[in-house]
Formats: C-alpha cells, structure tokens, sequence
C-alpha cells in the first residue's frame, strides 16, 4: 500500500527493571514526514527511537518498520530492513581508531560489494554535503563536537536511507552548531531522505526541521500534531514542557 507508514508502533510497553519507561505508544510516520518527538529528561525519547530502529525489543506491542513485524526479528532478518535506516546516535558514536573517511565508508563496506572508486565518490559527495570537504585523514578526537555531529549525519545518510532516526543531534553543542545542524537536517528533508524521526529536547531546534510534533510525557505521548497545534495545546504537560519546567537533556 501506497500509503502504508514507514514506521507504525501500536501499544508498545517497555520497562527496565521495575521502571516502566514506556506504557502502551502508538504512532505511524508516513513517508515525507519528520516527526520531533519531544519530553523531558527520562522521558523516554531515546528508548522509542531505539524500538523503531530495532535496536531494542518491546516487551509488549507491534513495532512494524516499511510493513514488517520488527518486535521479534532476530539481527540476520533485520538487516536488509537496517540497510534502509539511518541512525544519528547522540554522542555521534564515531570509531575512535577510524578516520572520517572511514567512519563514513563503514557502512558501505559492510552493506555493499562496491569498489573503492565507488566508495570513495559516495563518500565525499556526502562529506560535502555536510560541509566537511578535506577532512578525510581526520580522527574524531581532531573534531570539534559540531563536526562530530556532521560526521555522524553522513555516515547514517551514506547509504540513502529511506528513513533516518536521530537521536538527540544537537545535545552538547552551542547553539552556533546547534542551528548549522539544523539547518543541516532541514536541507536534507529536500534531497537525500524526506522521512525521519528527530528526538529532542529543544523546541527551538524541532521547529526547525520537523512537520509533526509529539510530547512524551509519564510513559505515553501528551499530544501529536503540528507544530501549531502542539504550540497551542491546552494539555497541561504539553504547556509545561514548553514553558521549559518539563526540560531536560
């Protein structure tokens, strides 16, 4: 079906130890979409990234990613469905011993046959695309954290993924680097992936780059719309989030 969600959660529970992080989440993100799902600090927003991507199981709920059950996939069947991710993990999640240019080119390398010409080409044009020509011979401890970032931007996207899961993009960073990120991420809505889930904590930034909007709050979403709509809820915890008493990294 055309109109089948990229990623749909019906119920989905998850806790940790006696601590109930999730309590029955339900969304579907249709392709062409950018949802910020956004809470307080615990609130859970990277746990249900997590559960999307198939990272982490549910201990109850349907998780279904491009139509297929994910909840109780085992790795070798997910991985035809994780070459048609990205994921942005918050601290960039770079290999230390690796260059750029072979942080980047991991994936390929792990998910294609292609020839180093191949690799090469599609690595810098994403490097570029980020804004990190030249830096190919890089460590990551000779980044500056908003470059970090970038790199692990390029490195989800190397692959074209049909949908991208960002987790926290702008934690750590001022809000110089904080904006060229998501300026980034709201360009590449236009070009290389149109469909994402983007965790935050900051409004400012969701604003930026997402059309749908949710609040996590005590386990399950307080409201899911627009950003006009989440602005002009009248749902208590939506109000306190966004006057900042709910905040949190």
């Amino acid at each position: 079906m055309a109109d089948q969600p990229v990623v749909e959660l019906r119920g989905v529970r998850k806790a940790f130890d006696r601590n109930e992080v999730l309590r029955g989440v339900s969304l579907g993100l249709s392709k062409g979409t950018t949802l910020a799902v956004m809470g307080g600090s615990g609130a859970g927003k990277t746990v249900l990234l997590r559960l999307c991507a198939g990272l982490i199981y549910p201990d109850a709920g349907e998780i279904r990613l491009f139509g297929q059950n994910i909840e109780r996939l085992r790795e070798e069947a997910m991985l035809p469905l994780r070459r048609r991710t990205g994921f942005v993990f918050q601290g960039a999640a770079l290999f230390d011993s690796l260059s750029v240019f072979e942080n980047v080119a991991y994936p390929l390398r792990e998910h294609t046959s292609w020839s180093e010409g191949e690799v090469t080409d599609r690595v810098h044009r994403f490097l570029s695309l980020v804004g990190l020509p030249g830096t190919d011979s890089l460590l990551p401890a000779e980044l500056s954290g908003g470059m970090k970032k970038r790199v692990g931007i390029a490195r989800a996207l190397v692959l074209e993924p049909e949908v991208v899961f960002f987790d926290e993009p702008t934690a750590g960073l001022d809000p110089t680097n904080a904006r060229v990120v998501g300026e980034l991420i709201a360009e590449l809505r236009s070009g290389v992936c149109d469909t994402a889930i983007v965790v935050t904590h900051d409004v400012e930034f969701a604003g930026m780059v997402a059309d749908q909007m949710a609040i996590l709050h005590d386990g399950r979403f307080a409201a899911m719309g627009t950003p006009a709509e989440i602005h002009g809820s009248a749902v208590p915890a939506v109000q306190a989030f966004l006057a900042g008493e709910l905040r949190g990294n």
